[in-house]
């Protein structure tokens, strides 16, 4: 008797450690997903999606979203039971600093969706409800490509995005898993189709799957371009296609006006009249073949000058002095002095690097520097303040500024 209570003793401590390492390993699924130091990189690397809550105790708004969005979270795992396809998670910023740095967080709650393990370029800011979340997610997770049967299909094709086309021979191939995953990830940027096996088998040879960029229609006579880069790289095929679907320039209207200042970039703008086309190629031509190199410290914009009537008046200027380029540095405008002078080459990228030494800034409010460098200014002006950056997200919405603490 004593042997088999001992047995049953060691057996019961042994189900005891599996008990708990089950536990501490996998957390309950109750609720959204804690995430740690240690644990986040793993669940962002094994998720097509991961909607992330980054809140803090202390904040009373934190404390009023975290109930919704637990309840929400067990929603989604019940809709999305299959592991891999979507997480509902949580962190902790005072716990840890270190994640919420590495993704900006400056304000909370905040709600990052994190796809294939890329930050999306949008936070969520819908409304903070189970059902609204539950249905946000569904939509993020449909398949954000849309299937041809014929060729002739592609030549009807009407669309205000961008283009993607992927001809593949079956749809269970590794390259086009990897090309759903980056469609998913750049899907509000660019239109993906697909055909598979005799629809499209006119255009690839067999078992060569083939990527194409189609142009926009201002340009419909160009040839489709195609991807030469590797089918089974996920960073280097979306590299391509995001260079593709994103424009370098960027038309900024009252709708994406807070995204645009969201990535941090100062603005440099065309304002423009309602039907000025030919401005805009002069300029789209010439940040092309001039200012890529500058596209990482600053984003290039046009904007219709009678519908951001505002920002003119700051510069002193009116529908009639269009068109006209200005920087906005999110602290002050700054008004390229002569549009015409565009034309001269390095004129422009000299305004832009003029921002970043600080000349702008000292210029506008002392007057310009002395040609033999003796910088005696005369009495400071005050240069326009931005207008732009109350077009970003409110101070005054469901969460809190560090700032403000």
């Amino acid at each position: 008797m004593d042997r088999i209570r001992d047995i049953l003793s060691m057996r019961l401590s042994f189900l005891a450690v599996i008990l708990v390492s089950h536990i501490i390993y996998n957390p309950t699924n109750s609720g959204a997903v804690s995430l740690t130091q240690q644990t986040i990189d793993m669940t962002l690397a094994s998720n097509e999606l991961v909607f992330i809550n980054f809140y803090a105790d202390w904040c009373r708004f934190s404390n009023m979203l975290m109930p919704i969005f637990d309840e929400a979270a067990d929603k989604v795992t019940e809709d999305f039971p299959d592991a891999g396809r979507v997480v509902m998670a949580k962190v902790d910023c005072d716990k840890e600093s270190a994640i919420a740095t590495r993704f900006h967080i400056t304000k909370y709650p905040t709600l990052k969706v994190i796809r294939n393990g890329q930050p999306a370029k949008r936070e969520f800011r819908g409304q903070r409800s189970v059902e609204a979340f539950a249905s946000f997610v569904k939509k993020q997770l449909e398949d954000p490509i849309k299937e041809f049967h014929s060729i002739k299909e592609l030549t009807e094709l009407e669309s205000a995005k961008r283009i993607i086309i992927g001809y593949f021979d079956r749809r269970d191939q590794q390259e086009y898993n990897m090309f759903r995953r980056v469609a998913g990830n750049l899907k509000d940027d660019c239109q993906f189709h697909v055909g598979f096996g005799g629809a499209s088998e006119q255009m690839h040879p067999p078992g060569q799957p083939v990527i194409v960029f189609r142009p926009d229609k201002d340009r419909s006579n160009a040839d489709d371009e195609t991807y030469m880069g590797k089918m089974d790289n996920f960073d280097e095929m979306h590299v391509w296609i995001s260079n593709k679907c994103v424009p370098l320039v960027r038309e900024i209207t009252f709708e994406n006006a807070e995204e645009l200042t969201e990535e941090g970039l100062p603005f440099l703008i065309l304002f423009h009249k309602p039907d000025d086309n030919e401005s805009i190629k002069k300029y789209n031509d010439l940040v092309q073949n001039e200012l890529l190199s500058e596209k990482q410290t600053i984003n290039f914009l046009t904007a219709d000058g009678k519908k951001f009537a505002h920002p003119l008046h700051h510069l002193g200027k009116g529908e009639s002095d269009l068109p006209l380029i200005a920087i906005d540095s999110f602290r002050h405008m700054y008004l390229f002095p002569n549009f015409k002078d565009m034309d001269d080459p390095g004129k422009l990228k000299q305004f832009i690097q003029d921002l970043y030494s600080g000349k702008l800034h000292r210029e506008f409010h002392y007057g310009p520097d002395s040609d033999d460098g003796n910088n005696n200014h005369k009495a400071p002006t005050n240069p326009p303040s931005s207008t732009f950056k109350k077009l970003a997200p409110s101070r005054n919405r469901y969460t809190l500024l560090k700032d403000e603490l």
